[in-house]
């Protein structure tokens, strides 16, 4: 049974298949197919259409009903009301990729591209770039993430990547540069060499963790967890709407001190 421990341990934990994510998934998946084809959204069409971003789009409500659909429920939510603390829902980000990804995003340098490629474009939630410099800053911590698949894949169709015990390390960096600072204003510090710098510590200390997934499926991440997502590989086989994810991140209550604390 997964702990809130582990999961501050690891960064990660799957949850197998669940009839009542089967339910919701199938209740989702034609309001994604709605957002994903509608013209107001078609600028989330990134890596030259072989992912779609995805953000907001899924019109679910505070507890994650769709069109008259029950709430969002299933072991890994009750884990996640009892040990982890429920949030209200935001609209879920659905994340799709589509066979040959990834290509290069708009705008994206070739260097960027080549971790996009290499690294799986790895990255923690709420560290933003900012300004023609690309420079790193807190703005937008989560509480945790939760993903939960939508369609049918092959492993190898650019499954979710996790690197294992990513948290602790991440948290240290960030902390380092932060102490200096008074929390007030964690949120405008510059982190973008101290997350770099961490970035590189968990590549060579941290096992990299594929994640594939199911419909009946779900991934809880840890909010520091360094995760990002693989290359398609050749042959690999999906549905036709591709390989669907529906993301959940709400805020953290209590900043970017909360969002670092040690749990």
């Amino acid at each position: 049974m997964t702990t809130s421990q582990e999961l501050a341990d690891l960064g990660w934990c799957l949850f197998d298949h669940d009839p009542k994510l089967v339910d919701w998934a199938l209740a989702a998946l034609p309001s994604a197919r709605l957002a994903i084809s509608d013209p107001a959204l078609a600028h989330q069409f990134q890596c030259e259409g072989t992912w779609f971003v995805g953000l907001d789009a899924l019109p679910n409500d505070p507890e994650g009903r769709i069109d008259g659909s029950g709430p969002l429920q299933g072991t890994a939510v009750d884990f996640l009301r009892s040990a982890e603390g429920w949030s209200d829902l935001h609209p879920a980000q659905i994340s799709v990729t589509y066979p040959g990804y990834p290509k290069p995003r708009d705008g994206e340098t070739p260097a960027a591209f080549r971790y996009r490629l290499k690294r799986d474009a790895a990255h923690i939630d709420g560290i933003i770039a900012s300004g023609p410099q690309r420079r790193r800053f807190i703005s937008e911590p989560h509480a945790w993430i939760l993903g939960i698949a939508l369609t049918e894949a092959d492993a190898t169709a650019a499954p979710l990547v996790v690197w294992s015990g990513s948290p602790a390390i991440i948290r240290r960096g960030l902390l380092e540069a932060l102490s200096p600072y008074p929390p007030t204003q964690w949120e405008s510090i510059d982190v973008t060499e101290a997350y770099q710098s961490a970035r590189r510590e968990v590549f060579e200390t941290c096992p990299r963790v594929e994640l594939p997934m199911k419909p009946g499926q779900a991934v809880l991440l840890h909010r520091l967890a360094l995760h990002g997502v693989t290359p398609w590989q050749q042959g690999a086989k999906a549905s036709a709407d591709g390989r669907m994810i529906a993301y959940f991140r709400p805020p953290m209550p209590g900043g970017v001190s909360a969002w670092l604390e040690p749990n």
